[in-house]
């Protein structure tokens, strides 16, 4: 990161997000694990744990809607931002406390804390880039910014193995919301470095009220979400999916209705950003299951054993998982791994057995050493760090050939390259005999790989898109609705992966997730020649 080429700000931002998401991938990479444990979590099923982790995420970046309107009009960035690290640095430590109503309370100020915090970081840096000494470096900041993200995601997953081997989920927990206070710390230490960009918008003839919006929009939102309660069966999945998809209705309509009242100077690249919204939410349906059905096949159908020459550092470090094995005289399992009997949970039969071949089992009290599931939520960080630089000097070598992909193009080929990684899984279900036996561990990681590559195509031109599109008045609105589309996307992936019990083949299960991707990346590619002329217009190539 050379500063004499990037803003000054941008190392403070970037160790701010760091560390962030430091805290909330340590909490999200453990979250659907706790939920299920027999033992000293709550005993969910794959579906319930399913459906409340695309809840929770689906919330977490819903909230930003919110957050990013009140910083535009009312608190500023910099306050917006302190705000929403407090809340979830207060959200993260609270769930260290193994209660059901804290776990929600928890999971409410983590909500808030995001949305205040998520689309604010993201719209600062953009303002930094806006000057025109680094206007055409901001896909590159942004490339970097997202780098920051995975750095903290990749690091924070060994912690968390580490002090819940040590000392259970509630260390792990707590941990997250250390690291949350200590972006929030690096946040105010480089405040002067952008304190100049964080300006509140003036207020246009055209902007709907804000009174008026909690009014006419929020409310009804929630409104209408409580009237998905009262259906007598489930229209998507659960009541709650479809709480969620009725309450997004309202503020749907609200960016319709921003849409439809702008200048007409600003009535196409809002069009052009919405469109590109709409699409992208198929996206985030498959790549939001790393915290759930991925973490489900690393965790059950995954050859986690550690080699006999690793054990001694792994377990210096205390990264070792230990799996005590005790013959299933009491058959207490069902097929969905859950625990029949709660009365017998501590006999409970470890469901990483119940694929491994009887020849490879331990004798009757003994274990297997294997590494912690959440370990695995590490691979996708450790190849966006791996390839950012890759990519960007990639896209640094064709634009020095005028070659470069516009925006629109690079979050096409994204959404095509990243269908591709389900047919890897594909290739894993066949080869694993559809999870009869473990499957290599390198399935899973070139998996990763291949979607790694699609999501830096894709996620960073999100927010460098808005950035460069949004009217100044509407960025931080905007990027709430770049995180809209992130949040429905979140909740449709707890819908695909609380159906995961229910596909017998589960090849046929990444098979719906790759036709899924592949049909948004046609649609992206048809809407090509239109997007590209809307951001040729306004200079955002």
């Amino acid at each position: 990161m050379a500063r004499s080429k990037h803003p000054k700000g941008l190392p403070y931002l970037f160790f701010s997000e760091m560390w962030e998401r430091f805290g909330y991938y340590l909490m999200i990479g453990i979250f659907t694990l706790y939920l299920k444990d027999t033992v000293n979590g709550f005993n969910m099923t794959e579906a319930e744990a399913s459906d409340l982790y695309g809840t929770f995420i689906a919330f977490v970046f819903l909230t930003p809607f919110i957050g990013g309107l009140l910083a535009d009009r009312v608190l500023g960035y910099r306050r917006s931002i302190t705000i929403g690290g407090l809340l979830m640095g207060f959200g993260y430590c609270m769930m260290s406390i193994h209660d059901l109503n804290m776990l929600y309370i928890s999971m409410f100020l983590v909500i808030l804390g995001n949305g205040f915090f998520k689309p604010n970081i993201s719209t600062l840096l953009g303002n930094l880039y806006n000057d025109p000494e680094y206007k055409s470096l901001k896909d590159e900041g942004y490339n970097i910014f997202y780098m920051g993200i995975n750095i903290g995601a990749f690091v924070c997953n060994f912690f968390g193995a580490a002090l819940y081997n040590l000392m259970g989920w509630g260390a792990a927990f707590f941990a997250a919301g250390i690291g949350m206070f200590i972006g929030i710390t690096i946040f105010w230490i480089g405040t002067r470095h952008y304190k100049h960009v964080d300006v509140i918008k003036p207020k246009s003839a055209n902007d709907m009220p804000l009174l008026q919006i909690f009014g006419y929009i929020l409310i009804p939102s929630v409104a209408f979400g409580l009237l998905a309660l009262l259906l007598p069966t489930p229209l998507v999945g659960s009541k709650t999916t479809d709480a969620f998809l009725f309450g997004c209705i309202p503020i749907i309509f609200f960016y319709g209705r921003l849409l439809k009242k702008s200048p007409a100077e600003e009535k196409r690249p809002i069009a052009a950003m919405l469109a590109i919204f709409a699409v992208v939410i198929a996206f985030w349906a498959v790549f939001k299951q790393n915290g759930s059905t991925l973490n489900t096949w690393a965790d059950r159908y995954t050859d986690r054993e550690i080699p006999t020459e690793m054990l001694p550092t792994m377990e210096a470090l205390s990264l070792v998982d230990t799996i005590s094995y005790q013959k299933d005289s009491v058959v207490i399992m069902d097929n969905q791994f859950r625990v029949k009997d709660k009365k017998l949970k501590e006999f409970a039969y470890p469901s990483y057995f119940k694929n491994l071949p009887e020849k490879d089992k331990p004798q009757e009290g003994g274990a297997v050493y294997a590494f912690n599931t959440n370990l695995f939520q590490s691979v996708n960080p450790f190849w966006v760090v791996a390839f950012t630089p890759l990519i960007v000097a990639f896209f640094a070598f064709l634009k020095r050939r005028g070659k470069e992909p516009t925006t629109p193009a690079k979050i096409a080929f994204g959404l095509v390259i990243s269908a591709l990684s389900c047919l890897v899984m594909v290739a894993g279900v066949y080869a694993s005999q559809n999870g009869g036996v473990k499957s290599s561990a390198w399935w899973f990681i070139s998996s990763y790989a291949v979607i790694t590559i699609g999501e830096l195509f894709l996620s960073p031109m999100g927010l460098s898109l808005v950035s460069k599109l949004s009217p100044p008045r509407l960025t931080a609105l905007m990027m709430g609705g770049w995180f809209l589309a992130t949040s429905i996307g979140n909740k449709l992936s707890g819908v695909l992966s609380s159906l995961w019990d229910g596909y017998e083949d589960k090849a046929n299960f990444f098979y719906v997730n790759f036709v899924l991707l592949l049909a948004a990346g046609i649609l992206m590619f048809g809407m090509l020649k239109w997007l590209n002329k809307i951001f040729k217009e306004h200079n955002a190539l």
